[in-house]
């Protein structure tokens, strides 16, 4: 046997699992259980939600497959159960009735992805071979039970075909050890990507952990990622551990990396290279195995050419580079995200999700969303907390965006004219200055509300020549 043929064979082997059917409809039942079946898999069927459920409570089934429309508990439900339980299972669902709402909802309760009728027995092999992939890497029966490190499940929302494929490059990422760079415009969802390939990686047992690089003291950043000795320094009074030595054996997020100096690049490229970090003010070397993960909102390339980002360390970090695009390349998943956030916000307040007349609905679409997700998901927050208890319509949030014109509306009301065809570069100047004048010139109302790092800001203010309009961040 040859080494390619062998290795199929491994491939094939490895994604081989114990599924469960469920479907009222005997015929289609069947059908699903025999291409399953032709695929490698251990196939067993149920009739009904309530039986699959009493199944799962007494056996271990790497992937569930259930249709939504049965009678007595549908396919919604039995998602919301095996949740709630914290049954140890991949759940794909089936559906003739696919709509924003279903899928969404699903996918909120921890389905793995969804599948419309009709499909082919090709689409549900694929389906199914990354369910039970990922099934092995997360081996979710003991995480759950053990109670340990992130076991809330990460929702990546999106049907549309970008964020499909980046789902898939996910699934491919996650099991190796490899660094990854996630690139990104602010607001897109960077951490959470990372989140997802922490949580699918052999890794996931153990806490994350986060490194916030703008919010890094500048004075501080080594003691903070590899730690001190005791008197290294005024102030040291006892050892203490960096971020990297918590995250051995685990994932570390160096979130924004471009906020770090020169000097502090020298020293991450160190770990990269050898696996070894030495405490401020000691002499001894750690070894320690860390998976590194870094975000950027910035053109590495172009930090690296402008000499205010170490090549060597480029090439480092991007080993695999995962890119999460901006929502206004993907507005068919606006509707999707805004019922995701609408459910979100509904229940952390304790009330029923805010109403969208289909004209705001509509407006949002339109919308170009320079904040991305993270905007998105703030006016939802927004408009659920002033809830007036009818339907919004595009006027009453219009005042709250930057409209198709070209306006940005401040918290008054006024607006500021953007020409059409103005740059990027010359808005963002703009935005800047007009959040900072509504702060009165607070920084670090200005950084938190334009969902950047004090550090980034300040950079920007001295780029635009506006330092005299801010004040030190109190």
């Amino acid at each position: 046997m040859s080494a390619s043929v062998a290795e199929s064979v491994r491939v094939a082997q490895a994604s081989t699992g114990r599924v469960l059917v469920v479907d009222d409809h005997a015929a289609a039942r069947e059908s699903v259980a025999l291409a399953l079946r032709h695929a490698g898999h251990e196939v067993h069927t149920c009739a009904s939600g309530a039986e699959a459920l009493a199944r799962l409570r007494e056996e271990s089934f790497d992937v569930v497959i259930t249709d939504l429309q049965m009678p007595g508990m549908d396919g919604l439900e039995l998602i919301r159960t095996i949740q709630r339980e914290r049954i140890g299972t991949q759940v794909v669902m089936i559906t003739a009735h696919a709509s924003v709402a279903t899928a969404v909802e699903a996918m909120r309760h921890g389905a793995l992805d969804y599948i419309e009728k009709p499909f082919d027995a090709a689409q549900l092999e694929a389906l199914v071979r990354r369910a039970v992939q990922r099934a092995e890497l997360l081996d979710r029966k003991p995480l759950w039970q053990g109670g340990t490190a992130d076991t809330e499940p990460v929702a990546v929302i999106g049907s549309s075909q970008t964020m499909r494929r980046l789902r898939e490059k996910v699934a491919q990422v996650a099991p190796t050890p490899e660094t990854v760079l996630i690139t990104g415009e602010s607001g897109t969802g960077k951490e959470l990507v990372a989140q997802l390939i922490h949580q699918w990686s052999p890794r996931h047992r153990r806490v994350m952990i986060k490194v916030n690089c703008p919010a890094l003291p500048a004075q501080l950043v080594e003691s903070e990622l590899f730690g001190h000795a005791k008197g290294a320094f005024t102030g040291a009074d006892a050892p203490r551990k960096g971020k990297f030595e918590l995250a051995h054996q685990s994932t570390i997020l160096l979130d924004e990396i471009t906020e770090t100096d020169l000097a502090v690049q020298a020293k991450l490229l160190r770990v990269l290279q050898q696996g070894e970090v030495q405490p401020v003010g000691s002499d001894r070397t750690l070894v320690v195995d860390v998976r590194v993960l870094a975000t950027t909102n910035r053109n590495l390339e172009e930090e690296v050419q402008r000499g205010r980002f170490r090549h060597d360390l480029f090439y480092r970090l991007n080993v695999v580079p995962v890119h999460v695009p901006p929502l206004r390349e993907r507005r068919e998943d606006i509707p999707e995200l805004v019922e995701h956030f609408r459910h979100q916000a509904a229940q952390r307040l304790g009330r029923s999700p805010v109403e969208l007349a289909p004209c705001a609905e509509q407006l949002l679409v339109e919308y170009h969303w320079p904040g991305n997700v993270r905007e998105l998901e703030n006016l939802i927050k927004r408009a659920t907390v002033l809830d007036p208890g009818r339907p919004y319509t595009a006027d009453d949030l219009r005042p709250w965006l930057i409209d198709p014109q070209g306006q940005f509306h401040t918290a008054e009301g006024k607006h500021l004219a953007v020409p059409v065809g103005v740059s990027l570069q010359e808005m963002e100047r703009r935005l800047i200055e007009a959040t900072l004048a509504h702060f009165n010139g607070h920084r670090r109302k200005t950084a938190q509300a334009l969902g950047i790092g004090l550090r980034t800001l300040t950079g920007k203010l001295k780029a635009y020549g506006l330092t005299r309009s801010a004040r030190p961040a109190a």
